[in-house]
């Protein structure tokens, strides 16, 4: 699947040093502390509602991560998918009247669009789902024939063929399951269904067993898979299988939302365990808080989103947007409102007219406090409240009779747009 262009990046002075994140997993902040190759990968959209602001949120602070990790002397491999077949694609496509194909390639257009309009940088794999049907399925295969999974005979009468059967993993018989979340047996199961599950299903080992192969319905797209019948992947192991074959086992970094970490991120963990033994997806993994609007979380289901391209239709600057989602921090829940892209765009106003003007020794501490700030859990609120006072401290200075350095390229506007992705 093809990418977004990449924006140049341009050189800054120095190094920054190794960054350190939240790990979600165990709730401790801890250095990446990749090799001189950092592998990560970000869960992608189910390309329908692109691209709302918690999309945005979410892809920019992984491209702060890669920024970072960037500027600390690492080579970046990223990975993402597109979920460009799965239940609410399908059912959106249904409601609208419209080919589910149409659809995805129409909204993964659209978010290529916004997010390139973002500077975030591209993944170097940049997949599918429906490219790797075929490898899902061999891996899918695989699980049955160890005994990691079972089939579950479809008796409701959806199935396009005689002798159907969906196919289950038996988290019961995963010793690591659970180590990604650390949530309880309940906590799973009050969200389950909500995020995709059928604890309900009759015939299953365990409610919270996760599907791996749907066979075909009536209706639905599928495709063929020795061994497997017709059908399509389930949600997680789509992940999982993208993620370990183009990354290899033992990868830096899983991303994604924080509504993500259960069942989504448990779920494409156990799996790799099942496939290859324990430890073979993430060392770390990084979610976003999520983002509401006027005191309600924002989310599909309640159709309260806001879409970048809305934004950006009506003249916001993409640098005024990304500004505006900089200001919070990844790890705390924040609302979305008219006033938040307001300041945003003051400070952009303010950025130009003052940053390329600053003195040499001003542009270099800016340098190093947004590296600072950057390295030490991706505080993005904090760089920016560092070059507020860098910007404010050099126009006292100004006005007391201070020479400022003359207007024009420099380090400073460099780390703007190399490190926060704020090209002035």
């Amino acid at each position: 699947m093809r990418s977004w262009a990449s924006p140049d990046l341009p050189p800054v002075p120095g190094t920054g040093r190794e960054p350190s994140i939240t790990d979600s997993s165990t709730g401790q902040l801890r250095p990446v502390d990749a090799p001189p190759l950092a592998r990560l990968y970000i869960c992608g959209i189910t390309p329908y509602d692109a691209t709302h602001i918690g999309h945005a949120a979410t892809y920019v602070m992984f491209d702060l991560l890669h920024r970072a990790l960037l500027d600390a002397g690492h080579e970046v491999i990223y990975c993402e998918n597109v979920t460009d077949v799965d239940d609410p694609l399908l059912e959106r496509a249904g409601r609208d009247g419209v080919d589910w194909r149409e659809l995805a390639a129409g909204q993964t257009e659209l978010f290529r669009t916004d997010i390139e309009a973002l500077r975030v940088l591209p993944p170097q794999a940049y997949i599918g789902v429906t490219e790797r049907i075929g490898a899902i399925g061999q891996a899918v295969a695989r699980l049955l024939a160890s005994g990691a999974a079972y089939r579950l005979p479809v008796t409701d009468g959806s199935a396009a063929g005689d002798g159907a059967a969906d196919v289950y993993l038996d988290v019961t018989a995963q010793p690591t399951f659970g180590q990604v979340s650390n949530w309880s047996a309940a906590q799973m199961a009050e969200v389950f269904a909500e995020r995709g599950g059928d604890p309900a299903r009759p015939g299953k080992r365990d409610p919270l067993d996760p599907l791996l192969w749907r066979a075909a319905r009536t209706g639905e797209p599928s495709w063929p898979a020795e061994g497997l019948g017709a059908g399509r992947p389930g949600w997680h192991i789509e992940c999982t299988c993208i993620a370990l074959e183009f990354l290899d086992p033992g990868f830096d970094v899983q991303a994604g939302g924080v509504d993500l970490i259960f069942p989504h991120h448990e779920m494409s963990a156990v799996q790799a365990d099942a496939l290859h033994g324990p430890g073979s997806f993430a060392r770390l993994y990084l979610h976003q808080e999520m983002v509401g609007l006027d005191g309600e979380k924002m989310s599909k289901s309640r159709g309260n989103l806001v879409f970048v391209s809305a934004l950006r239709a009506r003249g916001a600057d993409p640098m005024a947007i990304r500004l505006a989602l900089l200001a919070h921090h990844y790890a705390s829940p924040w609302d979305w409102t008219d006033a938040t892209l307001a300041a945003a765009r003051e400070r952009l106003e303010r950025w130009r007219a003052r940053v390329p003007a600053l003195p040499a020794d001003a542009q270099l501490n800016l340098v190093a406090r947004v590296r600072d700030r950057l390295a030490d859990d991706l505080d993005a609120p904090g760089a920016l409240a560092a070059v507020d006072e860098i910007v404010l401290r050099a126009a006292g200075q100004a006005g007391s009779g201070v020479q400022a350095g003359q207007a024009g390229p420099g380090p400073a506007a460099a780390a703007l747009d190399s490190l926060l992705g704020i090209r002035l």
